[in-house]
């Protein structure tokens, strides 16, 4: 006879049970066959090494043995990412219901593409490097930001997996960038767009929505969103011109436009567009430089005290209303007056 134990184990058993196929919403066939994490986040792994040979490669060889040892290593990229797409194409609509061997061809097809766009991310990521190296006076060198800087890998892996969103693969390019964000704090979906030279400094709390598109030459710094208001559909999230500072805190938020050479301060709320060559600041967010000339006198010694400001319009709304009890206690006392006077004799 099973023990009183043994009961409360199989009844949480069951209740578990239920509860997982409750929140199950594919078929039961699928559910079972989702891409290697694991496997996946060994591909990110290779594809740094590939990317920056003279970095992550693990022991000092020739060039030609390089050149070698890099060939090898994009071999099981393709087998490995190719294997991982099949699994991912189940969980579109497009391929679900097909044969492995069609979800494979489609992999193959859609790994070799992917493939063939690794030189021009290794090119942007070049220039992301050295925008770093410029916008940080604390880097000692390029090799420290590409050994240690969180900023660069949470890019890199965004970058690669937006070729496979492109791509229109599933879940996979969400699972490379939520390990890029587990690592680093730095959260940026992988249908972002985000130009040349990208700088991501410090990076901690930094959140980039799915609609995002980012102009060249931008700095981001630490806890800024650029996000949506939950009010709209497709297009979400800001477009942010060239040349763009967006300050630590700042929150930009919804479909709204951000000019070129435009420098947000940190802790402003951005709600609406920002023109060309403007500085803003504040909640929310107002420009207050345009083409280097000031629009609001900003006096850091004078700030207006909304307490102050409230208390002097309440004592106002006072003197007014003394003022309107004062006539009409005169009014009282006249007309008391007048009743004496008609009932004296």
């Amino acid at each position: 006879m099973p023990s009183q134990m043994e009961m409360k184990v199989k009844k949480v058993v069951q209740q578990l049970l239920a509860g997982a196929e409750a929140m199950q919403q594919s078929d039961e066939e699928t559910v079972h066959l989702q891409p290697d994490k694991s496997a996946i986040i060994t591909i990110i792994e290779q594809l740094q090494t590939v990317l920056f040979p003279d970095y992550f490669i693990k022991k000092k060889v020739s060039h030609y043995a390089t050149e070698y040892y890099i060939g090898s290593v994009l071999d099981e990229i393709y087998t490995s990412l190719t294997r991982q797409i099949t699994l991912a194409l189940l969980q579109g609509e497009e391929y679900r219901h097909t044969d492995k061997a069609t979800r494979k061809a489609k992999a193959e097809a859609i790994t070799s593409q992917f493939i063939e766009t690794l030189p021009r991310i290794q090119s942007y990521l070049a220039m992301d490097v050295e925008a770093t190296f410029v916008g940080d006076p604390a880097a000692f060198n390029t090799d420290e930001i590409i050994f240690s800087y969180p900023g660069l890998y949470a890019i890199m892996v965004n970058r690669l997996a937006h070729e496979l969103h492109l791509l229109k693969v599933p879940l996979i390019p969400r699972i490379m960038t939520e390990h890029a964000h587990s690592l680093t704090g730095i959260d940026i979906h992988p249908g972002a767009t985000i130009g040349r030279r990208l700088f991501i400094d410090h990076g901690t709390g930094v959140v980039i929505g799915e609609t995002t598109v980012i102009g060249d030459d931008c700095t981001i710094y630490q806890g800024v969103t650029l996000g949506g208001t939950g009010k709209d559909k497709g297009k979400r999230h800001p477009t942010l011109g060239n040349h763009v500072m967006v300050g630590s805190g700042a929150k930009v938020l919804g479909p709204i436009e951000i000019g070129n050479d435009v420098r947000i301060a940190a802790g402003a709320v951005v709600l609406s567009d920002i023109p060309d060559h403007s500085t803003a600041v504040g909640v929310p967010a107002r420009v207050v430089r345009r083409n280097g000339a000031k629009i609001v006198d900003l006096d850091q010694i004078h700030i207006p005290d909304p307490v102050a400001q409230e208390l002097c319009r309440l004592e106002h709304q006072l003197d007014v209303l003394r003022r309107q009890v004062g006539r009409l206690e005169g009014r009282t006392q006249d007309s008391q007056n007048e009743e004496i006077t008609e009932e004296a004799p």
